[in-house]
């Protein structure tokens, strides 16, 4: 009896039945398969190595803006006498002042370090939304690939500013509007501000997914294949975003989380943040418009090798052959003499 077909799943039904939850699960095992979380624990790791030179360069920047600035320099340093008295408040002040003295060879330091670990971060999400893509591997120039990335680095780093100044522009100016028009003080035109402002960040937010989508990958993708992953993750974004803010408030309210608190968020946001760009990613190279057969490789060509074996004498098998047909040979000359006589 012929073997009858198996019934589908459940889950293969639904999958037929809905056609975003079979595009959702196509790009779930595209993103398995390509290796996403491995590629978002390197991203992950050259956010955090990139935060002690950022910081760096941080302190380096205030360090030129005390130096110019006495009287302010002068009110910190009057805080922290008054906040922690004794020899520990001289000992931070001093501190201070060593850190303004040397601020050049700080912020030179953390600029260095700031570009490596930039870098880096930047080659790492490239290969992954490259292997997102499904986009054969290749070995450039390693100059080239540097100046590459660090390219792509500083047009990322000018496109998050110019989202980020569009987004505040945009409610600063909604705001100054509403006052010039005697609507400063209603609730529903500040209302209608916030609404407007939230659009306005996840238009800029939608540019730059769209950007990072479609133009990152090492070779350049279809514009209009990141347009509706990018809706997704501009939407997503500014939900992650809240939630950790949400958490940040709930881990910080203790000493401890004071302390480690930041840095646990940030390596947890980072985490997360980086295996949702890949994802989104995923979703744009599974949708129907760009799926294509994964390429197969090809056999190498059969090599046909006769194999020739030369013996003195014969086999094993032929000598015993030829003992056996030697013993029954000499038994019929055997029997055929006895039956003479």
């Amino acid at each position: 009896m012929a073997d009858e077909p198996a019934e589908p799943t459940a889950m293969e039904k639904a999958r037929e039945r809905y056609p975003w939850l079979d595009h959702l699960v196509r790009a779930g095992e595209r993103y398995t398969d390509r290796h996403g979380d491995h590629y978002a624990a390197a991203i992950t790791y050259f956010s955090v190595l990139a935060l002690v030179p950022i910081l760096m360069v941080a302190f380096a920047i205030a360090g030129f803006i005390l130096r110019s600035q006495p009287d302010l320099l002068a009110q910190i340093q009057a805080g922290i006498t008054a906040q922690v008295p004794g020899q520990l408040g001289d000992t931070i002040n001093q501190v201070i002042e060593q850190a303004i003295s040397s601020a050049g060879a700080v912020g030179a330091f953390g600029l260095v370090g700031a570009l490596y670990s930039g870098i880096g971060w930047m080659g790492n999400l490239r290969e992954a939304l490259s292997e997102q893509w499904a986009q054969p591997p290749e070995t450039p120039n390693v100059v080239k690939k540097t100046v590459f990335d660090l390219l792509a680095l500083i047009g990322l780093g000018l496109a998050m500013i110019v989202s980020f100044a569009v987004s505040a522009a945009g409610n600063a100016f909604g705001a100054l509007l509403l006052d010039l028009v005697g609507l400063g003080d209603q609730g529903w035109a500040r209302f209608l501000l916030a609404v407007f402002a939230v659009l306005l960040g996840l238009a800029a937010n939608w540019l730059v997914f769209m950007w990072v989508i479609a133009r990152l990958p090492r070779a350049p993708v279809a514009a209009r294949s990141a347009v509706r992953a990018a809706i997704i993750g501009a939407i997503g974004f500014e939900v992650l975003k809240q939630v950790m803010q949400i958490y940040l408030s709930s881990v910080t309210s203790s000493p401890a989380g004071a302390a480690f608190g930041p840095i646990i968020g940030l390596m947890v946001f980072a985490f997360f943040m980086s295996r949702f760009i890949l994802f989104v990613t995923a979703w744009a190279a599974t949708a129907k418009e760009n799926e294509q057969d994964e390429p197969v490789d090809v056999p190498a060509p059969a090599v046909i090798r006769p194999e020739v074996i030369v013996r003195s004498g014969p086999s094993p098998a032929a000598a015993a052959g030829l003992v056996g047909a030697g013993a029954a040979l000499g038994g019929l000359l055997g029997v055929r003499a006895f039956r003479r006589r």
